[in-house]
């Protein structure tokens, strides 16, 4: 009778285990100044991914520069590499930190498939495993890129994906992440995820009603969850949110609404990855993932 009712509760658990699971918190920091440091933010334990932004200015063969708003100024020698040794206390802590490029100010494209190899040569040796007598980051040796990418040209991006997965090395993975915007399929990415070369998708639900949260309905959000995870090969794909009803023009799901009632429902799709938060700052003001993170 014992070997029986254990039988039964073994079955019980692995049900559960395989209709639910917990995923992470991925953050952006780097544009607001009043954020806290990197190690401020991977202290709290309470993120997986923490996305450096942002790369904004690239390719078609200009410099490319950095924007980190008041943390510090890229183009002034050194003054930022103070955060190679931050960087490395949060991959010390098992985070994952990736350089984002894109964002929603700046001057990027890739104007052609060579173009996108040369960026991918910038990166590999700026911020991830190569050598470069200019990083602006120190010697740390980023997790990955994260594209952000919502302006200038759709093309091309599939190839910069391919360029830098091609680094990667036995025992050092360069991973991939992108921020698409819920409706399916991405302008400038959704070539780019078809090649079902990216580790993290982190989809924007919000700014666009139509798949987003809003005024209590969580339908229009969960049918765009289910035609993301069923149709985009990616492993772990995470519910992009504003942390604050400031962090984004629409979109912001209270708390208790999120953690009863959409959590339970996104968690059963094994792709379920977690939840990111645009962005620290508006997070250390709401305090949005203290409220979650038990959820998640």
């Amino acid at each position: 009778m014992a070997n029986k009712c254990n039988a039964i509760l073994s079955l019980l658990l692995l049900l559960l285990v395989g209709t639910s699971h917990g995923g992470g918190i991925a953050i952006y920091w780097g544009q607001n100044g009043n954020e806290g440091t990197l190690s401020q933010a991977c202290a709290t334990a309470k993120y997986s991914h923490v996305n450096i932004a942002f790369l904004n200015n690239f390719g078609n063969g200009q410099t490319p520069q950095m924007n980190l708003a008041g943390h510090c100024n890229p183009s002034i020698l050194n003054s930022c590499t103070k955060f190679s040794a931050e960087i490395k206390d949060c991959q010390s802590k098992g985070i994952k930190v990736l350089l984002s490029i894109g964002g929603g100010i700046g001057n990027y494209s890739l104007s052609s498939i060579q173009d996108a190899r040369n960026v991918s040569k910038f990166l590999w040796n700026t911020f991830l495993g190569g050598k470069s007598p200019s990083r602006p980051l120190g010697d740390a040796v980023l997790d990955g890129i994260d594209f952000d990418i919502e302006l200038g040209s759709t093309a091309n991006w599939e190839h910069l994906a391919r360029f830098l997965k091609a680094y990667s090395r036995r025992g050092r993975e360069v991973y991939l992440a992108a921020a698409p915007q819920c409706p399916i399929p991405d302008r400038f990415l959704g070539t780019a995820l078809n090649t079902g070369l990216f580790d993290f998708v982190w989809v924007q639900f919000y700014t666009n009603p139509p798949c987003s949260y809003a005024n209590g309905n969580i339908t229009n959000l969960l049918n765009s969850w289910s035609r993301w995870t069923n149709t985009v090969p990616a492993t772990n794909i995470f519910l992009g949110l504003p942390a604050a009803p400031a962090a984004a023009g629409s979109g912001y799901i209270p708390p208790d609404v999120l953690t009863n009632q959409i959590l339970p429902e996104i968690k059963k799709s094994p792709k379920y990855g977690g939840v990111m938060l645009w962005s620290r700052f508006y997070d250390v003001k709401n305090g949005y993932s203290d409220s979650i993170v038990s959820s998640v």
